[in-house]
């Protein structure tokens, strides 16, 4: 009978542990799954559901934490006045609009949990210690579009519906748009998610040449795993300005030596090589949007061609971004 009672705790406390799919420390049997805390939103938004709530605060507690806090940013999740808060703010009549064009457009995330599973299994491969964090969906009303937070990664629906989705022409710039179509949904999770695994360390005098390696190495890393054929479309560039890269890289890495930018600590610099406005001006002509991260996917894949023993593991890991760039004869 003791045995028994044993046995049936035990396979309780199994099925609390499986809540959410999706975590697993065996690459063979991993499979995949997206909670859908976004139907629990738009209930509650549209339907005044105080069931979905109770769901939201006693299924999800982290992500609705995550969630008011830091991507809306209306309060603390323990305001008395936080439920009704929250429900104003996502009652406006144009994020009402959103919500539910969202939940239509992505009615099934069945390709996303499939991608995600196939690229996790080849990077659990990789790096077998590597935790799988449990995967939602979310609105954030056009805020983030990936939240880390302790074992759980969100995106935002809201975020991916497509460059030419009408809405977004009143808020963004076309080129902004380009990177917010539903396929970037995985490439974004993945770069996001082992940004947040591997961080830059700190360090005073951090260069441009420190940004861009360790930016690239993540790029580098995602295009390996989810099988990109160019480094210009894990890096989401059209076809024109694939063709200005690999027309001008010969002289965007000489203008950066010459000019020594590498070793710059100015954050304009680095700001100018890394963020995604492209109609900064580099060397006398717009370039795309952070050519200093494509530059950084470059380098990393001249080490990695060099030192064909190095593995995944031991790259994510890397750091001496001055070292490893002396290790290379770069010449594009």
């Amino acid at each position: 009978m003791i045995r028994k009672i044993i046995f049936i705790l035990v396979c309780l406390v199994a099925l609390s542990s499986c809540q959410w799919d999706g975590k697993s420390s065996n690459a063979t049997d991993l499979d995949i799954r997206v909670a859908r805390y976004d139907r629990l939103q738009f209930e509650y938004v549209t339907m005044n559901s105080l069931s979905a709530l109770q769901k939201m605060n006693t299924d999800y507690p982290q992500v609705t934490k995550l969630l008011i806090e830091d991507v809306l940013a209306i309060g603390e999740v323990n305001d008395n006045r936080i439920n009704d808060r929250m429900s104003e703010y996502y009652s406006d009549s144009t994020l009402l609009v959103l919500m539910q064009d969202a939940e239509e457009k992505f009615k099934d995330l069945g390709w996303v949990e499939e991608k995600l599973t196939k690229g996790f299994k080849r990077l659990k491969k990789e790096v077998p210690g590597l935790p799988v964090p449990h995967f939602y969906a979310q609105i954030a009303a056009l805020n983030q579009s990936v939240v880390v937070g302790d074992s759980i990664l969100g995106f935002s629906i809201d975020k991916y519906m497509g460059a030419d989705y009408p809405l977004y022409k009143r808020f963004y710039y076309d080129y902004q748009c380009r990177s917010m179509e539903p396929e970037r949904i995985v490439p974004d999770c993945f770069t996001f998610y082992l940004l947040s695994e591997y961080p830059l360390p700190w360090q005073p005098g951090r260069t441009l040449l420190d940004m861009i390696m360790h930016r690239g190495k993540i790029n580098w890393v995602v295009a390996h795993i989810l099988g990109y054929e160019s480094f210009e479309k894990e890096m989401g560039y059209d076809e024109k300005e694939a063709k200005w890269c690999k027309k001008n890289k010969a002289a965007l890495w000489k203008n950066m030596v010459e000019n020594g930018h590498l070793y710059a600590t100015d954050p304009l610099i680095v700001r100018t090589y890394i963020r995604k406005d492209p109609f900064i001006s580099i060397m006398g002509e717009q370039t795309p949007a952070s050519i200093g991260v494509w530059m950084g996917i470059l380098l990393i894949d001249e080490y990695m061609d060099k030192h064909p023993d190095v593995t995944i593991n031991e790259l994510l890991n890397k750091t001496d971004y001055r070292q490893m760039l002396a290790e290379v004869d770069f010449k594009p």
